[in-house]
């Protein structure tokens, strides 16, 4: 026996008083309860427990029942295990607890449920199963025995109720809270008018609910409001307080509580009493029609300005509105407008916006689909009644993308949800493409993803389709598309979101929460069943049978204990004894399961086992065989469907039902005569047989059929319908005209009248002659002449007798019936006629009557004379004039049958007669037509020419006066146009459009439209060649209009990271949207993405914080202006999407860098163009306190160093100067040293050298962090550097510059600074000039030079010197030649030979001394070297006088090169200044020396006087 203990507890008691409290409980309340399993199981847990039972009665006579304690039993395990004892599964173990409880865990209804609320329940779920039954409380007495046993089992209690706390809290951290409920609810009042009234309410509830005022279900908003009304909310105490009420106050007022468990309302009627004379009426006394008792007055309700049959596409969106009256206005009453589809009430949504401006109700339909089809109705509800309108709204797919696809399949729902499993259904699209729908694609995708999983493998024909293997309590939605071998569909709209939960929970969420904590807690035992294997399933059922599944449904078993149990489905082919276990790997939760894969056409038996903790249980009974195959049969083909007129643009039709089970439908198409083009009318199925297919064509003749659709398909298509024309609803025509005498014979007569001038709205079927014998002024009866209706406006009335007088008259016939009978014609002889000449014309009009001109028109006479008619004259004359007036309006002979009569006067009158002319001449004029007033009638409009959007040309006539019955006739040169290849004409009430099918040059001509049934309303255009050629151009730049761009989308890094996707457009409206998509789906602002249009500047932005790699794909911005459109994208895939990538988080790192001292530019080098070499660097956010560290090759550059006199800083820009010459502090010098080689300053350094390679760097630190810099200068980096520094030299570089010398001409150019790694070349003519002894190059300094030594003609010519520059080189060019030669050439002739002159040129080059002193008496002996070419002259001078060789003077010349003088004892008289002249052609030179004699003796003397 299972038995539970019922303890009453007040929240405000402590723990520690607990037992003390079950103890009194207990001793005066008896438990029991209704076991909820089956008396096996209750028997065998009997037995298995041993459990005593005793009653015993207490001193106030109450018994008592106890229990004996319960034995100790295993641990319980949790692994489901099958007869072999393996492991099949885990079972989760399942907590027991009363229905109130369980209610009390349930966080919301259905459609409140968060996803935490569901996750929640879902988890719950494992733990809780069903509710303990209500417990009966009896009192008895006890005894010691059994007060000692209940001892024990209040310690066991004890500890369960602890237990249960816990859990309690762990599980339903929300226990305490509950739905709204009112303690004190508002109470009605009835005041006076101009008296305030108050109402109060105090509300209960966790979480605080919030609170809503309405008035007659319409919300106060006080804050609108202040004078009239003000809410107090303190407390849980609320208020609405009403000033100054007034009559329209009486109303109903509901407060309304709602909180995430739930709402709740209360109602307090109010009633505003005025003062008012004389008997009031009294609540029985009788009130007029629709009197509305809440305001005293009758309401009265118009709709006007009404929506018309709409047509949308599908993505679109489409608004309906009706403007409303309603009489009389009583302030501040609004009705109520509610909008319905297809009868069904609309809710406002994210799909449904409805506005009700006081005045106008509006329908919005945002992003249109094909579920939005149907029948709308507008229905405004009054206190007096209520008034209605509908029109239909046809909802057009979208275009393919793929030519031949179906479209989207439509109204995916979703059935029968369960834990992991849930049926989808949809409805088959109108359109399947150019072949047949071969199968489904369901998809899914789980609430608050992105991600859609495909569900089947294979396509699903059948449109229902059971989806497994869903997680319990996650919420989905499904979408479908449609396959056929064209390929795929666009999906359809995505289904509601559906919960995969237990169907029980789902209905405990849609039941609402329990009462609010009441303080009483209930706990149960253990149930006695666990460690029971689970019973047999029941009721096991194939409950959908098609080609490509089965679904299974069955009963869970009576005997499962409180344990949650799971499923094994098995399977035998027919014909065999061998089950096979068809879910393998794991149970299924859900009493459902589908099973594919299963052979088309076998019979297979199916059963169930259910298993949890303890193991399998039995197998249920076998369902039987079932054949796989589709239960629900193909609809069979609709009766012939019956097509009639209804409107201009609309047709009805009718047809037989389909039998078929479970009908989704049926789909009506249409076809025009001549075409193989079948299109839906209706692109959402309809049940009913009846149907008015819209927007056709007016005037085009069409054809209609029917096929019916259920989940298993479409049906055949039902019999083609009688062809119909698309117009209005016919009439009799009106009655003919003008009947008349046209040839007359012995014995009968030729009629003709004319046409009717409404012909009904149907063509003139025939007409009936009737006539009758005329004696004087007696006439006879009317008699039929014809019994078969005539197709011509005469007739030959035959067996008349001769000279007997008779009248006629006619009638018109129309498919609707027959018109009434003209005017009878005067009484007419019928005698024979002897003329020759044509007979009268017949039938004249006019048409196109304005101030200056007319259009006549007529018939041929019916009596041509003796040859054919060749021609006809038009005659007018003014209508006041007499016979003489008559002119003729043209020279030569007309051969149409109209003709436009110009220069009229404006209000005058004119009378017009039409002569018809034969070989044998001009016959008798027509019967006068006229008088025809010369003035436009007011309101006349002309035909005019326009080219739309789409580039179709047309032309449109436009009526004011459109009476019913009235049609717009469109003629070709004046000849009722019937064949519509050329035109296709639509007609829109007092409009009426002939549009050119493929305008040509066929299409030449007069293009007329009259406008029946009225005052002869016409107008005529004339197509000319020219006009035409203009028209065509038109219609191109229309049909294929575009939105111009400036720029296509391009990229654009920002900083952080930040990616900038833009464009910009030429132009564009205000009214130009943009769609921003991302790899076809559409994407809107929020956090990811923001987008701005400045439409004054045309520029599109969309930004993104950073790219992901789930961004890879296109991107598009889709520009609508009206009907141009436009469309710009950008592809960031593979390499170049990761490159972006990369580049953006580069950049969000760089943002970062940026926040502390950084590098605004990193270290690189430059080259001055002083050719100094630099390394620098540019840096940002550094403070004082910042370091900046600068090394060599890793080794830090101290400030002692003398690299580090190289380093300067200058505002935020460092620099590193490589070639700077340190000038090292001079020693100071010691005396009496001499100085040493170290003293003496080296020269300047070169700007750079291989001694300068290494890695450079610079460290930049501080609090906020720290950024790295490092510049290679080695190999490619040094190299760089060569490369620039050779750009520099070569840049600065002089024009070349041509000097001659003695040896030839040479070629310079200075540069600034050169470097021995330098190249240069010369070339002459473009070639490269060879190294020779002739002409050598080379640099001196900074000069580069090019020696042309001993320059002939050859020499001439253009010189380019090449100077390497790191790339190509830089050339500078001196052309040698011309007068630049010739003055180059001259020079080096005339220094040449100067030089050599200065060469040749006489001199002495040696051998005299300076002075010479010698002691008188010696010998002399001088001798000089002399040069010269030709050999110079020699002679001697002393003190300027020429020696002449003698006895005392010796001079001698040999060899002409030694000159000699020879003085053999020398005097003082020989002292004196003494010269060697030497003279030849090229020049003179001397050679001059002292001589000084002197006297030893006297030299003594001398010496001794100064002594």
């Amino acid at each position: 026996m299972s038995g539970s203990v019922q303890v009453t507890q007040k929240l405000q008691h402590q723990h520690q008083h607990q037992q003390q409290q079950q103890h009194h409980y207990e001793s005066s309340c008896h438990l029991s309860t209704k076991s909820s399993v089956s008396k096996q199981s209750f028997s065998t847990y009997k037995t298995s427990s041993r459990r005593l039972q005793t009653t015993v009665k207490t001193e106030k006579g109450k018994e008592v029942v106890k229990l004996s304690p319960l034995p100790k039993r295993a641990k319980r395990t949790y692994l489901a295990m099958d007869t072999d004892k393996e492991v099949i599964g885990y079972v989760i173990p399942v907590f027991r607890a009363s229905h109130d409880v369980v209610r009390g865990l349930t966080e919301a209804q259905e459609e409140n449920v968060t996803e935490e609320g569901i996750n929640y329940v879902a988890m719950r779920n494992l733990f809780v199963r069903e509710a303990r039954e209500a417990m009966e409380v009896k009192v008895e007495k006890r005894t010691r025995t059994t007060h000692i046993r209940e001892s024990a089992e209040r310690m066991e209690l004890g500890k369960t109720m602890e237990e249960w706390a816990e859990f309690r809290k762990k599980m339903n951290p929300d226990s305490l809270t509950h739905r709204p409920e009112f303690i004190v609810k508002p109470r009605g009042q009835t005041v006076w008018e101009g008296k305030t009234v108050k109402l109060h309410c105090t509300v209960a509830g966790w979480p605080k609910p919030r609170i809503a005022w309405y008035k007659n279900n319409v919300l106060i908003d006080a804050k609108a409001h202040p004078e009239k009304y003000a809410i107090e909310s303190n407390y849980n105490m609320h208020s609405l307080e009403i000033k100054n009420c007034d009559f329209i106050d009486t109303a109903q007022y509901h407060v309304s509580a709602l909180n995430v468990k739930g709402e709740v309302s209360s109602v307090a009627t109010i009633v505003v009493k005025r003062f008012q004379e004389g008997k009031e009426a009294g609540p029985l006394d009788p009130k007029p029609h629709g009197f509305c008792a809440e305001h005293g007055v009758t309401f009265e309700t118009t709709i006007i300005d009404k929506f018309e049959v709409a047509f949308g596409r599908e993505g679109e969106t489409l608004s309906l509105g009706c403007t409303v009256i309603v009489y009389p206005t009583v302030k501040k009453y609004q009705p109520e407008v509610v909008w319905y589809r297809n009868s069904v009430p609309l809710k406002p949504s994210k799909w449904v916006h409805t506005h009700w401006s006081g005045e106008r109700a509006t329908l919005t339909l945002v992003h249109l689909n094909k579920e939005d089809e149907g029948m709308y109705t507008l229905r405004v509800n009054t206190k007096s009644g209520f008034d209605t309108y509908s029109a239909y709204v046809f909802v057009r797919d979208a275009d393919v993308e793929v030519e031949g696809v179906p479209v989207a399949p439509l109204d995916v729902r979703c059935h029968d949800a369960n834990k992991d499993y849930v049926v989808v259904t949809w409805k088959q699209p109108a359109v399947e493409g150019s072949s047949s729908i071969l199968g489904y694609y369901i998809d899914r995708c789980e609430v608050g993803t992105h991600h859609w999983a495909q569900c089947n493998d294979a396509p699903v024909k059948y449109a229902r389709f059971p989806v497994t293997g869903l997680v319990e309590g996650r919420s989905y939605i499904f979408r479908v598309r449609a396959l056929n071998k064209e390929g795929v569909s666009r999906p359809s709209r995505v289904s509601e979101a559906v919960v995969a939960m237990d169907p029980s929970d789902r209905a405990r969420l849609r039941a609402g929460p329990s009462a609010p904590f009441t303080g009483m807690i209930k706990f149960t035992e253990e149930d006695p069943t666990v460690g029971v294997v689970p019973g047999e399933p029941s009721d096991v059922v194939v409950t959908e049978a098609t080609k490509s599944y089965v679904v299974l449904a069955w009963k869970p078993p009576v005997q499962r204990g409180h344990e949650g149990v799971m499923y094994y489905i098995e399977k035998c082919i027919s014909g065999t004894d061998i089950w096979q276990r068809v879910n393998t790997g794991m149970p299924v939760k859900s009493p459902r399961f589908a099973l594919f894969d299963l052979a088309e056409g076998k019979s297979y038996s199916f059963r169930v086992r259910c298993c949890n903790s303890a193991g399998v249980g039995e197998a249920s009974v076998s369902t039987g065989e079932i054949t796989v195959g589709d239960k629900l049969d193909l609809p069979s083909a609709p009766g012939n469907p019956v097509a009639t007129r209804n409107t201009d643009t609309s047709v009805v039709v009718t047809w037989g039902a389909s039998q078929v089970k479970h009908l989704v439908g049926y789909y009506i198409e249409y076809t025009v005569v001549g075409t193989d083009k079948w299109m839906p009318c209706n692109n959402k199925p309809v049940k009913q047989t009846r149907f008015v297919c819209h927007g056709l064509t007016t005037r085009t003749n069409c054809v209609f059929r029917v096929k019916a659709v259920n989940a298993a398909g479409y049906s055949q298509s039902s019999p083609d319908s009688d062809a119909v024309v698309v117009q209005a609803a016919i009439s009799v025509p009106g009655k003919p005209t003008g009947v008349s005498l046209v040839e007359a014979v012995k014995d009968y007569m030729v009629l003709a009248w004319t046409a009717p001038a409404s012909t009904g709205g149907a063509d003139i079927r025939g007409y009936f002659v009737d006539y009758r014998a005329v004696k004087g002024d007696v006439v006879g009866k009317w008699h039929e002449m014809n019994h078969k209706a005539l197709t011509t406006t005469s007739y030959k009335a035959e067996n008349l007798k001769e000279n007997v007088f008779y009248q006629f008259q006619v009638r018109a016939m129309n498919m609707a019936g027959v018109s009434k009978a003209s005017l009878a014609s005067a009484a007419l002889e019928c005698k024979e006629w002897t003329i020759t000449v044509a007979g009268a014309p017949v039938g004249l009009h006019v048409l196109e009557v304005r101030d200056t001109s007319v259009v006549v028109l007529w018939e041929p006479p019916a009596f041509n004379g003796r040859t054919p008619v060749n021609g006809y004259y038009l005659d007018v004359k003014k209508a006041s004039a007499g016979e003489e007036g008559w002119k003729a309006a043209h020279e030569k002979t007309n051969k149409m049958k109209y003709m436009k009569v110009t220069g009229l006067k404006a209000g005058t009158s004119y009378v017009f007669r039409v002569r018809a002319q034969n070989l044998a001449g001009v016959g008798k004029p027509s019967a006068v037509l006229g008088p025809i007033l010369a003035q436009t009638h007011p309101g006349t409009k002309e035909i005019y020419v326009d080219v739309d959007d789409d580039g179709v040309i047309s032309m449109i006539f436009e009526c004011s006066e459109m009476k019913e019955g009235s049609e717009f006739v469109w003629s070709k040169n004046y000849q009722t146009i019937t064949d519509t290849s050329r035109l296709t004409i639509i007609t829109e009430q007092g409009k009426s459009r002939a549009i050119f099918n493929s305008p040509s040059l066929e299409d030449l001509g007069i293009f007329s439209c009259v406008v029946t049934n009225t005052d002869g309303i016409s107008s005529s255009y004339t197509l000319t060649e020219e006009g035409l050629k203009r028209l065509l151009d038109i219609s191109h730049d229309h049909k294929f209009p575009v939105i111009p761009f400036k720029s296509e989308m391009a990229m654009d890094l920002l900083e952080k990271g930040r990616v900038r996707f833009w464009t910009q457009v030429e132009k564009c409206t205000s009214a130009c949207q943009v769609e921003y998509v991302f790899n076809d789906v559409i994407i809107t602002e929020g956090k990811k993405y923001t987008m701005n249009f400045d439409k004054s500047t045309g520029i599109i932005e969309m930004f993104m914080d950073s790219l992901e790699v789930t961004d890879e794909g296109t991107f598009t911005f889709n520009l609508v202006d009206g009907k141009a459109k436009g469309t710009t994208s950008l592809v960031l895939i593979g390499d170049e999407f990761r490159e972006l990538q990369k580049k953006s988080e580069f950049e969000r790192a760089e943002w970062v860098r940026k926040q502390g001292p950084h590098f605004v530019e990193y270290l690189g080098f430059t080259v001055t163009p002083e050719c100094n070499v630099l390394l620098k660097c540019k840096i940002g956010n550094v403070r004082p306190e910042t370091e900046i560290t600068w090394s060599k090759d890793s080794i830090e550059i101290a400030e002692d160093d003398e690299d580090a006199q190289k380093i300067e800083r200058k505002d935020g820009d460092l620099t590193f100067n490589i070639g700077k010459w340190v000038i090292k502090q001079e020693k100071p010098k010691e005396k009496g040293k001499k100085p040493t080689a170290e003293d003496v300053p080296p020269p300047p350094r070169p700007k750079i050298s291989k001694a300068d390679a290494g890695i450079y760097g610079v460290i930049l630190r501080d609090d906020r962090g720290k950024d790295k810099s490092t510049f290679n200068l080695t190999d490619a980096g040094y190299q760089a550097v060569m490369n620039e520094l050779f750009r520099v030299i070569a840049n600065s570089s002089s024009e070349i510059t041509v000097v001659s010398t003695e040896h030839g001409i040479i070629l310079s150019s200075t540069v600034t600074y050169y470097n021995e790694e330098l190249r240069v070349g010369w070339l002459q003519k473009d070639a490269k000039i060879a190294a020779s002894e002739r002409v050598k190059s080379g640099v001196t300094g900074e000069q580069l030079w090019l020696k042309i030594n001993e320059p002939t003609e050859k020499d001439k010519g253009k010189y380019t010197m090449d100077i390497f520059d790191g790339k190509d080189g830089v050339k500078r060019v001196f052309d040698l030649s011309g007068k630049a030669w010739e003055e180059a050439f001259e020079e080096f002739q005339r220094l040449k030979a100067a030089a050599i002159a200065e060469r040749n040129r006489a001199r002495v080059v040696g051998g005299l001394p300076d002075v010479v002193a010698i002691q008188e008496g010696k010998s002399l002996n001088l001798t000089g070297n002399v040069w010269g070419e030709p050999v110079p002259e020699v002679s001697w001078t002393k003190n300027d006088r020429e020696l002449v060789s003698d006895e005392r003077y010796k001079l001698k010349f040999e060899h002409g090169k030694f000159a000699s003088i020879t003085i053999a004892a020398v005097t003082t008289a020989d002292s004196g200044k003494y010269a060697l002249l030497v003279k030849n052609k090229y020049g003179t030179e001397a050679g001059e020396f002292t001589v000084s004699v002197y006297n030893p003796e006297e030299e003594e003397n001398k010496e001794e006087k100064k002594g």
